[in-house]
């Protein structure tokens, strides 16, 4: 029997892990048909057929699942070796496509752009800033970006932004003519600025003081979709928002907002980037992780 092609053994894998020739072509930057041919030339010179081809999808067969459990280990280990020999390049070359609701885009990444691609100028940055939840890896995305609550099952998660704050805040005129609110549940009587998730559904405002934690459905006369949108109905005399403190950090340093009830407001964990455990790490993800990394620790 004739020792398989390194190229056919790796499209096995592709197809296996997308369960599709089509975005497997997409990821390994092939044609379709080219793909096919590999595995199909593989099962030839092994005798047995790898896949299972239906007209939904594409599974492994018994001999393919066998071949594929020894084989990933191989293939992982031998790209983990050719990554460290492309370390010694001076320059990381490549594509990085994240994907990150906005707030993570407009609170961490958007200050790191400048620095971060001056640093790397072999590397072309691609942001998805979206507030619905995304699959990473049929969508092409390297990585994502979210808080650590929200992140998918079987994905390795790397903190790489500082702890997040949300408070409650209104422009000092609504605030005197309402009174300030001492309880979260007098929010109830005041007109706030609502937030609707991309599902449809409307964020109940959170709230935790020790052991007591509440959520309150709030209702105002406007609902948003975004914290930028909040913060400006905010300046804008329309009710209490409730966003991120750094977001109002300079309405509130400027005395165009005013903030209540902050000792119901904790700090919580900041955002996480995540990416999928069973793929080899990218150059330029690697890059980005450890100069994100560096800035942290400096």
């Amino acid at each position: 029997m004739a020792t398989p092609e390194l190229l056919h053994l790796r499209a096995l894998a592709a197809v296996a892990e997308w369960s599709s020739y089509r975005r497997a072509a997409q990821a390994m930057n092939v044609s379709p048909s080219a793909l096919s041919q590999a595995v199909r030339t593989l099962e030839q010179s092994l005798g047995v057929p790898l896949l299972q081809r239906t007209t939904r999808s594409v599974a492994p067969t018994e001999a393919g699942r066998a071949l594929l459990a020894e084989l990933r280990p191989l293939l992982a280990g031998l790209d983990s070796a050719l990554a460290n020999v492309g370390q010694f390049q001076a320059l990381v070359r490549g594509t990085l496509r994240l994907n990150l609701p906005r707030s993570a885009a407009s609170l961490w990444l958007e200050p790191l752009l400048g620095d971060f691609l001056r640093a790397h100028p072999g590397i072309a940055l691609e942001v998805s800033s979206q507030d619905a939840m995304a699959d990473i890896v049929p969508g092409g995305f390297d990585a994502g970006v979210r808080f650590p609550e929200a992140l998918p099952q079987g994905m390795v998660a790397v903190p790489v932004g500082p702890v997040q704050r949300f408070c409650v805040v209104a422009r000092p005129d609504v605030a005197q003519a309402q009174g300030l609110p001492q309880l979260p549940e007098d929010l109830l009587a005041r007109p706030c600025v609502r937030q609707r998730f991309p599902s449809g559904a409307l964020y109940h405002w959170q709230f935790r003081k020790g052991e007591v934690a509440k959520a309150l459905d709030v209702s105002g006369p406007l609902t948003v979709d975004d914290q930028r949108l909040a913060l400006g109905a905010a300046l804008g005399g329309v009710g209490w928002a409730y966003i991120y403190e750094a977001m109002a950090a300079p309405g509130l340093a400027a005395g165009q907002l005013v903030q209540v009830l902050a000792d119901w407001c904790p700090p919580e964990p900041g955002f996480h980037l995540y990416y999928p455990g069973r793929r080899q790490v990218s150059p330029a993800l690697r890059a980005f992780m450890d100069w994100v990394q560096a800035r942290q620790a400096a």
